[in-house]
């Protein structure tokens, strides 16, 4: 893609209502940007169907929820769960007797990993037995779903699988230096990506993130074609991220957090839809902006294009509403700090000329530099530094009325998507916000 195509208008849902089917592929966790849309879909009186990735033994074998676990699971979902694991990925799949990838990596350290070398026949051989897992498992899925869905119902599949991160426990010392490290702490993401360890870890964001985006398109045709044929309609959403427009120096910019290493994989998940899109199939990634959610926490700093929301609810028309919630986020900060020193401290960030290469759309995802982490990273320390609380912060509080409008966005959306791929920037979101607090 040469440019971001946005979302421009409030959309209205016309198709979902009470008795239509939503199907959540992924697991449901606190903070993310499923709980919006799962909220819209209840609202429209839809019924709830989720899947689970399962839990891992004590052997490391995948197993089903125990009862106990399910319902607490769908107590938590607030629907039925098909009690099948799904989990994506091949980080923990190995031909038998043979070494997972994660086991691979145990001796691996931080002094080694960027010599350390894989042996590409076995981890080629551990992504064929995940796949094969992933896509019988989801084979039986659709065989459970197929029956829990009446004729002449529509159906909403949300797809919110994203991650990889293999479980090792030294990639996590070299993350934080990665995300988070300045000075003689800072290791390149570039490095990262040019090494053993970087190929697997993009092989394994691709295999959840997108890969397992295409498996649900495929195997879910029958079921389509099915609830189709009955007079219903099915659509299928994806959760991507690719930047966004955010209001800048009295503009909206279009700007990204950096160095975002799934991007590779989101861009995957984009050219899926694609396709599907080519082949009649009502499939959309909505591009969503930055907010802080349990598993975005590991990159330091992605509040820092969240906070102008706050500008952009007022330049949008919020009115009342707008303010009142300004003098909430203020009433977070530390005495004697304002919410306008803040915002200015962010704006500063973004005209920064260090920061001004990497708010090229067509270059993205970048490697990181070391002036750009000081920058970024030091950032946003000191706006952390300005609040009352740091268990209580403007960006978790933001970060919840995004996913409400996000999710109001994509389920009314998805009625009538306009294109394949879209991205929900903050002129948008501020406006949903308006219109349903207002």
């Amino acid at each position: 893609m040469k440019h971001s195509i946005p979302l421009n208008r409030l959309p209205q849902n016309t198709v979902f209502g009470a008795g239509d089917v939503f199907v959540l592929c992924g697991e449901l966790f606190g903070r993310s940007y499923a709980t919006g849309l799962i909220d819209a879909a209840k609202a429209a009186g839809m019924k709830v169907i989720g899947l689970t990735v399962g839990r891992r033994g004590d052997t490391g074998a995948l197993c089903q929820l125990s009862d106990a676990e399910l319902a607490h699971a769908e107590a938590n979902l607030g629907g039925k769960i098909i009690n099948v694991p799904v989990m994506a990925g091949f980080d923990m799949d190995a031909p038998e007797g043979a070494l997972t990838p994660t086991a691979m990596l145990d001796g691996m350290t931080l002094d080694n990993w960027q010599s350390f070398k894989l042996d590409w026949k076995k981890v080629d051989a551990c992504r064929a037995e995940g796949k094969a897992r992933f896509t019988g498992a989801m084979a039986e899925v659709m065989v459970k779903l197929d029956a829990m869905i009446p004729a002449g119902r529509n159906v909403f599949f949300a797809h919110t699988m994203a991650g990889g991160i293999p479980r090792s426990r030294s990639f996590m010392a070299i993350a934080n230096r990665v995300y988070k490290g300045r000075g003689p702490r800072h290791l390149s993401s570039q490095a990262l990506i040019d090494s053993d360890l970087g190929r697997l870890i993009l092989q394994n964001f691709e295999d959840v993130t997108a890969n397992s985006f295409g498996h649900l398109l495929e195997q879910s045709a029958d079921l389509r074609a099915r609830v189709e044929a009955s007079g219903g309609q099915v659509r299928y959403t994806a959760y991507g991220y690719h930047g966004s427009r955010i209001l800048i120096d009295g503009d909206y910019h279009w700007q990204t957090y950096t160095n975002y290493t799934q991007g590779y994989a989101k861009m995957r998940l984009e050219r899926l839809a694609q396709k599907a899109w080519e082949q009649d199939v009502k499939a959309t990634v909505y591009n969503c902006p930055e907010i802080r959610t349990n598993s975005s926490d590991v990159f330091a700093g992605i509040e820092l294009s969240l906070l102008p929301l706050l500008e952009a609810l007022r330049k949008e028309g919020g009115g009342e509403r707008a303010e009142a919630l300004w003098l909430e986020c203020e009433a977070l900060l530390k005495e004697g700090v304002s919410l306008g020193f803040l915002l200015k401290m962010v704006r500063e960030y973004h005209l920064d000329p260090v920061m001004q290469p990497f708010q090229n759309f067509s270059a993205w995802p970048m490697p990181n530099t070391a002036e750009q982490v000081e920058r970024t990273v030091g950032t946003s320390q000191q706006i952390v530094e300005l609040h009352k609380d740091r268990k209580a912060l403007i960006s978790d509080l933001l970060s919840s009325h995004v996913v409400n409008a996000t999710g109001q966005l994509i389920f009314a959306s998805s009625s009538a998507p306009d294109e394949p791929v879209l991205w929900l920037d903050h002129d948008l979101v501020a406006r949903r916000i308006i219109a349903t607090d207002g």
